[in-house]
C-alpha cells in the first residue's frame, strides 16, 4: 500500500521547514487508510537510499507501531534482483490503529536544550561534514548543536547503492565519532528525515534509546536565543 508521508505524517500547521510529525489522530487515520492494524507488522520501502523510509518507520513508532521494518536497497535493489513488481492499486481490509505515544523516541526544541551537558545523553548530527562544520547550510546561522559529534548519515550506506554498509564499518564509523553504548542518543539533522534514517541505524546496531530531535538544525539555527558551535 502506499503512503504519501510528506502529507499524510507531517503536522499541517507546519508552515516552515521544519516538517514537524503530525498528531496522533491525523497519523492513526494515515494508517488505517493503508491498511495497518494494531499490532500488524510492517515493511516499509522506497528509492531515496531509505530516508523517507526512515521518516515513516520513526514516525509510526512514536505512535506505538513498533512490528515496522525497512527493506535494505529499497526499490532499485527490488528491481535489481528481479524480484515480481506490480502496478495495480490492491484494495485492502478495512484497518483500525490506535496510537500510543512513546515520548522518548520524539523531542522537541526545549527539550534538546534541557539536554545541553547532560553526561547521560549524546547528541548526533547526522548532517554532512561541512554543515555540521559551519561552512553551508540553509538555516539563519550556521554550526552545529553544542556537544554533538558528527555521524554524516550518507556515510552508512555502501557507494553507488541503496544498501547498508556491513556492520562491522557501521560499528568502526561509530567508534570514530565516539559514539558510546549505555548513554541516549538524540539524532537530528536540518529537519529529521536524516536523523531518522541514522535512528534506524542505531537500533540495527543494537542502541536502545535512540531519539529524533523533530524540527532539527532548521529550527535550532534559525533561534537566536540557542547556543551554536561551529
Amino acid at each position: 500500500m502506499y503512503l504519501d508521508w510528506r502529507t499524510e505524517l507531517i503536522d499541517p500547521s507546519d508552515n516552515g521547514d521544519a516538517l514537524l510529525l503530525a498528531g496522533p489522530e491525523q497519523v492513526a487515520n494515515a494508517l488505517a487508510m493503508a491498511g495497518v492494524s494494531d499490532g500488524a507488522t510492517v515493511v516499509i520501502y522506497d528509492d531515496t537510499v531509505g530516508l523517507f523510509a526512515a521518516r515513516t518507520w520513526w514516525s509510526i513508532r512514536v505512535y506505538g507501531l513498533e512490528s515496522a521494518r525497512i527493506l535494505d536497497g529499497g526499490y532499485p535493489a527490488w528491481v535489481e534482483e528481479r524480484k515480481p513488481i506490480s502496478t495495480a492499486d490492491l484494495p485492502h481490509a478495512d484497518a483500525s490503529f490506535t496510537p500510543r505515544l512513546n515520548p522518548r523516541l520524539r523531542l522537541t526544541t526545549p527539550d534538546v536544550r534541557a539536554l545541553l551537558g547532560s553526561t547521560e545523553t549524546q547528541i548526533i548530527d547526522a548532517r554532512a561534514v561541512p554543515e555540521y562544520r559551519g561552512h553551508e547550510g540553509n538555516a539563519r546561522r550556521l554550526g552545529h548543536i553544542p556537544g554533538a559529534v558528527n555521524v554524516p548519515v550518507g556515510a552508512t550506506h555502501q557507494p553507488g547503492t541503496q544498501r547498508l554498509r556491513d556492520p562491522d564499518v557501521l560499528r568502526t564509523q561509530l567508534l570514530k565519532a565516539n559514539v558510546a553504548r549505555g548513554r541516549r542518543l538524540v539524532c537530528y539533522d536540518g529537519t529529521g528525515i536524516g536523523a531518522a534514517r541514522l535512528a534506524f541505524v542505531l537500533a540495527l546496531l543494537g542502541h536502545d534509546d535512540v531519539a529524533v530531535y523533530d524540527g532539527g538544525w532548521s529550527e535550532w539555527g534559525d533561534r537566536l536565543d540557542l547556543p551554536v558551535e561551529r
